[in-house]
């Protein structure tokens, strides 16, 4: 088998077959395609496409590229929860303690975040003592003894896709449905767990710009899912403007325990109420999303999601304390107003602008190995369709270096577009797809 024939092979439109994807993904992780072979085949594929049996069976090589998680020694429903990413995104703080709370099993494999802000893991070491990189036994004994635990991703689960993704980054093939699909879908499927729910991002924001690419992909995600015998289900969620309020990694855990608290609504709320619902009547814990809502607000109104973030922290070494006295979380030496110039209507944040913003403060990372800064980033004061009076501050930046913290507020001032005319608010959820 020769990698110019399977190359023209695509090239010309046509089907590859279950041996050829095979041999294909497994000579190239091993290094005997090189890449200027895979990133030809990667152009081909964004050209042609991949249909549901090719796609499945090049995620299916990616999930055997490396090792697989075996969730057999956890009891119960297992369920993870993938985002196709955005800003302040802090769902995976809320859905998983809520989800855990009503009886669901929660073994989530985390990355840490490249860009904007941290991913989950990031997020979470924002507790003083948290470690991400437990034994898999203790992983294993975690969600046993407290239904959840949400861990760092091994070097060792789907090398394929690391090697992949970083030539599809740098050779202009990233916007493949099929390719993305099975990017997504070879993690979630290592990780092993029987229930898997996507939320999937649309907007400016968001990789996905429309709600058409969006429902695309949602589409594409389910679809191999069920294909590989998981139970599975997407949210198209509006990413427009950021997720919540704040950005930034200790900002953002706070929003999130204030969820927790039941003292934050909106929607962030709402996210993590229709991923749950998902989960709940996927795992069959709920006949259908009105009784999963309501359980799930239920362990809002009586603290045990929250006690479960407190147990999640404390089982991997952090300190828990951290879970009902947040001033004891990270917190940045200045706070600075972002004043509004003129009165209006906001009739546009541009998101991906507001994730530089704290990025440039310290709150991403431009490489893999650059440092992080947990305190520092951003928190909104007016979403799109709120009135805002001239002199009246937009948000409040929180930063460690004075001259970063200013810019920073020149920054985030020019990410607001105000209107003299009252402001629809937009449709958050824009679609769900079983």
């Amino acid at each position: 088998m020769l990698m110019t024939d399977l190359i023209a092979k695509k090239r010309d439109g046509g089907e590859l077959s279950t041996e050829e994807i095979n041999y294909m993904i497994k000579n190239y992780t091993h290094g005997l395609i090189p890449d200027y072979q895979m990133s030809a085949m990667c152009m081909a594929i964004v050209l042609q496409g991949m249909n549901d049996r090719e796609t499945l069976d090049m995620t299916i090589a990616m999930v055997h590229s490396g090792e697989t998680l075996d969730l057999s020694p956890i009891s119960g429903v297992k369920a993870d929860k993938h985002s196709t990413g955005g800003v302040g995104d802090k769902t995976s703080l809320i859905l998983c303690p809520m989800v855990a709370a009503c009886g669901v099993k929660i073994a989530k494999m985390s990355g840490r975040g490249l860009g904007h802000t941290g991913g989950t893991i990031d997020k979470l070491e924002s507790f003083p003592g948290f470690v991400t990189g437990i034994s898999e036994e203790e992983f294993y004994a975690n969600v046993n003894r407290y239904g959840i635990a949400i861990a760092g991703q091994t070097a060792d689960l789907v090398p394929a896709d690391k090697k992949l993704y970083a030539l599809r980054d740098v050779t202009g093939t990233v916007p493949s449905i099929p390719l993305i699909v099975s990017s997504i879908m070879s993690k979630k499927l290592a990780a092993g767990a029987d229930v898997i729910v996507l939320d999937v991002k649309c907007g400016s924001g968001a990789f996905m710009k429309t709600s058409e690419q969006a429902h695309e992909l949602a589409r594409g995600l389910t679809r191999v899912g069920r294909l590989a015998g998981k139970r599975c289900a997407a949210v198209i969620t509006d990413m427009d403007q950021p997720l919540g309020c704040a950005v930034g990694n200790a900002l953002e855990v706070k929003e999130a325990i204030s969820v927790l608290k039941g003292e934050t609504k909106g929607e962030l709320l709402e996210l993590c109420l229709a991923l749950g619902a998902c989960i709940l009547t996927e795992a069959g814990l709920a006949a259908d999303d009105r009784a999963a809502r309501e359980m799930l607000q239920t362990a809002i109104d009586n603290g045990s999601a929250l006690k479960k973030l407190a147990d999640l922290v404390s089982a991997q070494h952090g300190d828990s304390r951290a879970v009902y006295d947040t001033s004891l979380l990270p917190e940045a030496r200045l706070k600075l107003e972002v004043p509004c110039e003129k009165s209006g209507y906001v009739s546009r944040i541009q998101a991906e602008q507001v994730g530089l913003v704290s990025m440039h403060l310290g709150g991403g990372r431009a490489t893999k190995d650059s440092g992080i800064d947990l305190a520092v980033g951003a928190v909104l004061h007016k979403k799109v369709g709120d009135y805002v009076h001239a002199g009246e501050s937009l948000a409040t930046v929180h930063a460690n270096d004075a001259a970063k913290g200013r810019e920073a507020v020149h920054l985030l001032r020019g990410c607001y577009t105000l209107s003299d005319e009252a402001i629809d608010r937009p449709l958050f959820i824009k679609g769900i797809v079983r």
